[in-house]
């Protein structure tokens, strides 16, 4: 194999530049075998790895997970991608390392064609895999290039565990509270919890939205004005509001039914239809004297940081044709459902008549009011005479309860009675949350992330998973838990450019409690 340079610099290739390479090294004979993985600490258990994989072949190739791709929990990777290569390319054992954009193995093995693609198989110990369910495509692509299969079998370890027990990633506060959780708690039970909500049926009633993220590069303020001057780059859309709690929910039950309120000028009907989940049902009600809203964000795409905004809508009470539309057909409906979750963004659609059908109709009422700088003051949790399960943050909380410095257990168990609710959740920011279960009290459940990317959009994933555990009777502190892991992995997207679904929340509670 002449020509290869063995320092661990020349080692990190490019992957479509390593293909051609590797084509050419096959062509003259040679054997190549595969590894991938995300490696954030190489350890003993992958040494053993990659030794057995190079065994019986000429080339050893390592593709690294890229960073953005990584979803192993809070604070991981821990090294950054060119780190983790560069330690890999360091053995003398790896000829080639290449960084990939896929958490699967499978479109590096089509498109680098190795005779040999080795795994690791758990022999008394945990191996440190990126995957949860992708072998089998793995082994597909492994078939359509003619390579093999190699299973090595060896005791191995757990990067993810060596990291979080000597690394610091939670603060003093979260790891008590893991220590403690752990004991009470396997991650497989969660799961199984999780995926026990699948037969609900669940009714969505609120306010739709459209996010749009404008993202600029500022230059500073213009030379003849006081004005901010900026570049554009490029914009996106989400589905914000009732239709991300809507998304979120169809992650984990199968029947769900969207009730929402778009405008007559500029609907975006066309949009959001294609931006739900195909097993939601939605139910469209059109104010022909108004737009669907939209929220129209400036943002620096450096830690998304907002710029500016501009809300497009009209608050006003729907006409009264459409509110009576809107509640008689709420009315046929409800009772068909085991749970309804009320998302009260205040921007007209839920009125004194649907408020009363809502709180005193439905199996179960999961309740979020949300105040924002166009109803502050208005939109308060206390306009509804009763819910089952509100989940709200502390600010929406002291203003509903008109109490700027009570005691906040105290606010919440007064709201809580006044409202007749039997569990009520108050998030906190990166002060965690707290819930309340009448007959039960309080349990705290520090923050599990440090790491956000963009806060909006993650109390609407807190409320729309935390509110299917309510519903079912589940635990005061698996609720809390389970609110705070949703919302942990809603701060890592922007706005709601995508839901926090099954796959990625499992292995985010699988890490917290290794």
């Amino acid at each position: 194999m002449s020509g290869i340079s063995r320092s661990p610099q020349s080692k990190v290739q490019d992957i479509g530049v390593l293909a051609q390479k590797l084509a050419m090294l096959k062509a003259e004979g040679n054997l190549i075998a595969l590894c991938h993985g995300v490696f954030d600490l190489v350890h003993p258990g992958h040494i053993r790895l990659l030794e057995a994989a190079r065994k019986g072949t000429d080339l050893l190739v390592v593709t690294v997970v890229a960073d953005d791709f990584v979803n192993k929990g809070p604070g991981h990777p821990v090294y950054n991608q060119r780190l983790r290569a560069e330690t890999l390319a360091a053995l003398e054992v790896v000829d080639f390392v290449s960084i990939v954009d896929s958490l699967s193995a499978a479109p590096a093995i089509l498109q680098l064609k190795p005779d040999v693609y080795a795994r690791g198989q758990v022999i008394g110990g945990e191996v440190d895999s990126p995957r949860l369910d992708g072998d089998l495509a793995e082994e597909g692509a492994l078939s359509a290039v003619g390579g093999r299969l190699h299973v090595v079998e060896d005791i191995m370890f757990s990067s993810t565990n060596l990291l979080n027990a000597y690394f610091g990633v939670f603060p003093p506060e979260t790891d008590l509270f893991l220590r403690s959780f752990r004991a009470e708690y396997s991650a497989e039970q969660i799961v199984a919890h999780l995926e026990g909500l699948r037969d609900l049926k669940v009714l969505v009633v609120g306010d739709s939205i459209v996010d749009e993220y404008h993202f600029c590069r500022p230059y500073g303020m213009a030379s003849k004005s006081t004005g901010l001057a900026a570049q554009f780059i490029e914009a996106e859309a989400y589905a914000g509001g009732a239709l991300a709690v809507a998304n979120h929910v169809a992650g984990y039950c199968d029947q769900v039914q969207l009730v929402t309120v778009l405008g007559g000028k500029d609907a975006r009907e066309e949009f959001i239809r294609a931006h739900l989940k195909p097993n939601i049902t939605p139910r469209f009600f059109f104010r022909p004297d108004g737009p669907t809203v939209i929220k129209r964000r400036f943002v620096r795409p450096f830690l998304t940081l907002k710029l500016f905004e501009i809300a497009i809508f009209d608050d006003h009470p729907l006409p009264d044709e459409v509110n009576r539309e809107l509640t008689d057909f709420v009315s046929g409906v409800i009772a068909n459902f085991d749970l309804v979750i009320i998302a009260d963004f205040g921007h007209g659609m839920i009125g004194p008549e649907l408020v009363d059908i809502l709180s005193q109709r439905s199996s179960y009422a999961a309740l979020n009011v949300q105040l924002n700088s166009a109803n502050y003051g208005f939109n308060v949790v206390s306009k509804y005479p009763h819910a089952d399960y509100v989940c709200i943050d502390e600010e929406e909380t002291r203003m509903a309860g008109r109490a700027r410095y009570e005691p906040l257990e105290a606010l919440v168990a007064r709201l809580a009675g006044a409202l007749q609710v039997d569990t009520m959740t108050v998030t906190r920011g990166h002060n965690g949350s707290i819930t309340y279960k009448r007959g039960d009290g309080f349990t705290h459940t520090p923050v599990l992330s440090r790491e956000v990317v963009d806060p909006i959009g993650a109390g609407d994933a807190y409320l729309s998973i935390a509110s299917l555990c309510a519903c079912k009777g589940y635990p005061p502190e698996l609720v809390g838990f389970i609110g705070n892991a949703a919302g942990a992995v809603a701060v890592r997207i922007v706005g709601n450019k995508s839901s926090v679904e099954p796959r990625e929340l499992y292995q985010f509670i699988r890490t917290l409690l290794k």
